[in-house]
């Protein structure tokens, strides 16, 4: 294994290098080679986080076995340098998530338009990287992270739903290989 590779197996990841130009940066594996083309909208890799870590949802975006795109908003944790996200136990997600792993997941933060600038003021982050199922303690932890970005003044009946439920949904963590953010102010 070279040593900007990424493992496949949950809990190995180490993530690739990357190369930053004028607050930009792309990831120099498979992940996207494309670089920003507004750069001088580029934010800085914790600018990104940043947008992440506030968020209240984001968009998984995959692709089905015959090549067709799959956008769908869902509700997310960003700690710990990865994506956790939940999602019923069937449904075309997963048979995307099934055939590719490979994944987008884009964030947009505060927006404005302004109508007078025929534009918008906008901030947005957007990942690239690869969704792995959780199981056991994994997946309680993916749980309970969203647990407590979503409902933390309800930590001990959230715990309850998860053991009585958690049966009835799959986790999964997105692993970023690169994580892009741009902004208009």
């Amino acid at each position: 294994m070279t040593p900007d590779a990424v493992p496949e197996r949950s809990g190995d990841f180490r993530p690739k290098q990357e190369t930053h130009r004028r607050g930009a940066f792309v990831s120099q594996g498979d992940a996207m080679e494309r670089k920003i083309r507004r750069v001088d909208r580029a934010l800085s890799e914790s600018e990104a986080v940043a947008i992440l870590q506030k968020g209240e949802y984001g968009v998984l975006s995959t692709v089905s076995a015959d090549g067709q795109p799959y956008g769908v908003p869902v509700s997310y944790s960003y700690t710990g340098g990865v994506i956790y996200f939940h999602c019923a136990v069937e449904g075309h997600k997963l048979d995307n998530l099934r055939e590719n792993n490979k994944v987008s997941f884009c964030v947009v933060g505060k927006t404005e338009v302004l109508p007078e600038k025929f534009g918008t003021k906008y901030e947005s982050a957007i990942v690239f990287g690869k969704a792995f199922e959780l199981t056991d303690a994994d997946k309680h932890r993916g749980l309970v992270e969203l647990l407590k970005k979503y409902s933390p003044g309800s930590m001990e009946e959230g715990l309850r739903y998860i053991a009585s439920t958690g049966g009835k949904t799959r986790v999964y963590e997105i692993k970023p290989e690169s994580i892009t953010g741009k902004s208009r102010k």
